[in-house]
């Protein structure tokens, strides 16, 4: 191996650096050592021939995790650009033995659990409560591992700072990045060694001064790749090249004895683990994300690697292109005079090249006429970018994980980076299989998809998801293979520890429906045992509302994916009688806070009855009826709460149970003179508050419109600002057009309501009777969406009125 010094080849890069990687490949074709050495953990030694696979495409990242903890665990992530990734490719295509060097994962990840350990122990001593801190997973990359969480200087911060320069990436892409191939050792003639030279005494400088940086721990690590290279010196000689991240080169060069190395790892803590290769994303590498080692533009970073001439007017060509994907005006004349726009600013700021903020500033000016908002897209989808890594079917992988894989490919839902929207149809055997397995995954907590409203149906056969598929989901399958084996058995297992381990009863209740969604027959007869031994025993009116809506869908559910579900409907017809007896007195005397609180279990209870419809007799008739029968006593029982008195009235109302002028007759009562303004304010609240559609209750009965508007002029102005707050909350909840009309109608006054006036105002939908010609014009289209034919028009007609 010919290299400019003796001793092994010290390679110091910066990780994820698209110059430190064309640096490193020309240092490596130049001295084409025997050996080539990398900072990462020495159990990943035996994956490193999959790197050599076609199915291998990062970026991609080791996964290290502790075998009886799966959520203990760790990523080293490698981008196409970073220099280890390069190492490891020059050896495999030249056949050159590549081996790892950085402390061991079983050390690194155990150090993290004792870590976590003291903290506990310090945060309980100062009486804030014990407990891990998170799950153990970290993400390290290359050089920054997890072996402490200390601050710690940021080298190339600081050497950007003695050079003058407020941005370390800005110094980093003109001393590197844009030097050409001087400086990144690729150029015809350049010394291949000298950038790696160059930073060594830079680094070598800061470790006098600042030592090991504020982490110690850099210590032990450093000592056990010193062994390593020992090693490796010995059985190739001097043909050993080292890729490291420059910080540790001057203490890899440092002259100790292999006895004060060995005491530096003496006793340290040791965990069983397993490792793998994981895709990745150019997202998970920036700092955005969270990750240590990360850099603010993956996305240019790798253009910058990828481009092999030009690479302002590559970069201006994709900005073009995704910006006219968007629908946006950008031509030819937009691109170049962008480019002329970075080459000039470049120079006016003294910089060798245009860099990203130059490109940016650019873009902005041209191409974005000033707007921030493209210029966001174009930071998301390139700057950072969306992409994801593949590693290859040979890759290790816990049993969950093969059987995941399987049935993706066989639903044909493929894992992605980019966040995107699934409507199912669950009529169909596919998109059926889709619900179940993303449902399962959620029981899971492998939360690749959330389930979101469905545009355009409300039908139980309709499900819309949206997904986003996340590296660290590959953490919470290994987590979740404790399980089982096949995602079916693991959601099985899952379910059946939930269902023991709840506390709530609403938690059982919900935890059966989930079991409906993700159809787990194997599981619902335990969650169905606990869930009634719970419902049993349990006597709190609040815990049986709130668990009564989610075993109410369960059954809706069943229906649709044909499961049985006579359990269920024995369960929660046993909930709602139980309700109806306790829910009046359980009404009585609350407070302003826990009203509200209870007329939300109102609406809740309402409206899982209203699902429930008549599922068999029980003992004084239907539940429908047995429900209409406690809400005429909560509406008319002074000890309850004027919210709750009011809402009873309008479910009542509009359920048909109740008569308009019966239900103005008692707003008539409760905004009378005798009754206090604060409990007639809450009244008014339930009755057309909450998200009812009160405000058009309000616009088509003036009626009630006139009885409020009497009440609320005359509110004494000492009770006004106490009733302000309600009435704010009740009416700033309708929307813009209601409460237009609503002020349109109150300020033509009570003479002209329902009068012909009002007809001739040019407010729509007002007048004494009903319309026949407006109600007719609906006719047609009703009859086309109910598939009716045409000679059904007249009786649908005399219907409709």
């Amino acid at each position: 191996m010919t290299t400019s010094t003796a001793g092994p080849l010290l390679l110091g890069v910066r990780h994820h650096g698209p110059g430190s990687a064309r640096a490193v490949r020309a240092a490596l074709e130049a001295a084409t050592p025997e050996v080539v050495l990398i900072e990462g953990p020495p159990e990943a030694d035996a994956l490193i021939p999959l790197a050599a696979e076609k199915d291998m495409r990062p970026p991609v990242a080791l996964l290290a995790h502790v075998v009886d903890e799966p959520g203990r665990s760790a990523f080293w992530p490698l981008a196409e650009f970073s220099p280890e990734w390069v190492a490891i490719r020059w050896a495999l295509e030249h056949g050159v033995p590549a081996r790892f060097i950085d402390l061991p994962a079983t050390h690194t990840l155990a150090w993290g659990k004792e870590e976590d350990k003291e903290t506990a122990e310090e945060e309980k001593g100062e009486g804030e409560g014990g407990g891990e801190k998170g799950n153990g997973e970290k993400e390290v990359g290359a050089s920054d591992r997890p072996v402490g969480a200390d601050a710690r200087i940021d080298p190339l911060a600081v050497l950007a700072e003695t050079a003058g320069y407020d941005d370390p990436e800005r110094w980093w892409e003109d001393v590197v990045e844009h030097r050409g191939g001087a400086g990144s050792g690729t150029g015809t003639g350049a010394d291949p060694f000298a950038p790696f030279t160059a930073l060594e005494e830079a680094m070598g400088a800061l470790r006098e001064v600042y030592g090991v940086g504020g982490h110690d721990r850099d210590l032990v690590r450093e000592a056990y790749m010193r062994l390593q290279v020992r090693a490796a010196q010995r059985e190739f000689g001097d043909g050993a090249a080292v890729v490291c991240g420059a910080w540790h080169v001057p203490a890899l060069r440092r002259r100790t004895t292999v006895a004060a190395d060995r005491a530096l790892l003496k006793g340290l803590p040791k965990a069983k683990v397993d490792m793998t290769w994981v895709p990745w994303t150019h997202r998970r590498l920036s700092r955005v994300s969270g990750y240590g080692a990360g850099i603010d533009s993956p996305g240019w970073y790798g253009h910058l690697f990828a481009a092999p001439d030009r690479p302002v007017e590559r970069w201006m060509t994709k900005v073009a292109r995704l910006l006219r994907d968007e629908d946006r005006m950008v031509s030819s004349a937009h691109v170049i005079e962008a480019v002329r726009l970075a080459d000039t600013l470049a120079a006016m700021r003294g910089r060798p090249l245009p860099g990203l903020t130059e490109a940016t500033d650019a873009v902005r000016a041209v191409m974005c006429e000033g707007s921030d908002v493209p210029l966001g897209l174009v930071h998301d989808r390139l700057v950072v970018g969306d992409v994801l890594g593949e590693v290859p079917q040979a890759a290790p992988a816990v049993p969950l994980q093969r059987d995941l894989a399987r049935v993706q490919k066989r639903l044909r839902l493929k894992p992605e980076p980019l966040e995107r929207e699934l409507e199912l149809d669950l009529r169909g055997e596919t998109d059926a299989g889709r619900s179940r397995l993303l449902h399962r995954l959620r029981l899971l907590g492998i939360a690749w998809g959330e389930p979101t409203a469905s545009r355009g149906s409300t039908g139980t056969f309709r499900e819309t998801w949206r997904l986003r598929w996340e590296p660290e989901l590959y953490v919470r399958v290994a987590e979740a293979g404790v399980w089982g084996t096949t995602v079916l058995s693991a959601a099985t297992g899952k379910a059946e520890a939930d269902a023991v381990a709840a506390h709530a009863l609403a938690d059982v209740t919900a935890l059966a429906e989930r079991c409906l969604l993700a159809e787990l027959p194997d599981a619902l007869p335990v969650v169905m045992r606990v869930l009634a031994d719970r419902a049993a025993l349990d006597a709190d009116v609040g815990h049986l509302a709130q668990a009564l809506p989610a075993l109410v869908r369960s059954l809706r559910y069943g229906d649709v994916r044909g499961t049985d579900t006579h359990a269920l409907t024995d369960v929660a017809v046993g909930l709602a009688e139980r309700i109806f007896v306790g829910l009046p007195p359980a009404c009585a005397a609350l407070d302003a806070e826990a009203a509200e609180h209870m007329r939300r279990h109102v609406d809740a209870v309402h409206g899982a009855v209203g699902l429930l419809g008549e599922p068999g007799a029980v003992s004084s008739g239907g539940i429908r009826e047995r429900w209409h029968a406690v809400l005429r006593v909560l509406s008319g029982r002074d000890t309850v709460p004027g919210v709750i008195r009011g809402r009873a009235v309008r479910l009542l109302l509009d359920d048909g149970e109740l008569e308009q002028d019966e239900a103005a007759r008692l707003m008539g009562l409760v905004l009378s003179p005798g009754t206090e303004p604060g409990d007639a304010a809450a009244w008014v609240e339930g009755f057309v508050g909450g998200g009812s559609g009160g405000g058009m209750l309000l616009v088509h009965d003036e009626r009630l419109l006139a009885l409020v508007d009497a009440w609320l002029t005359g509110v004494p102005a000492e009770a006004f600002t106490d009733v302000l707050p309600l009435l704010r909350r009740t009416f700033s909840a309708y929307e813009a057009g209601v409460r237009r009309t609503l002020g349109e109608l109150v300020r033509r006054g009570p003479g002209a309501r329902g009068s012909a006036e009002a007809a001739a105002s040019g407010i729509p939908g007002f007048a004494p009777d009903l319309d026949p010609e407006r109600a007719d014009a609906v006719l047609p289209v009703l009859s086309l969406l109910l598939g009716l034919d045409e000679s059904y028009d007249d009786d649908f007609a005399g219907v409709a009125r």
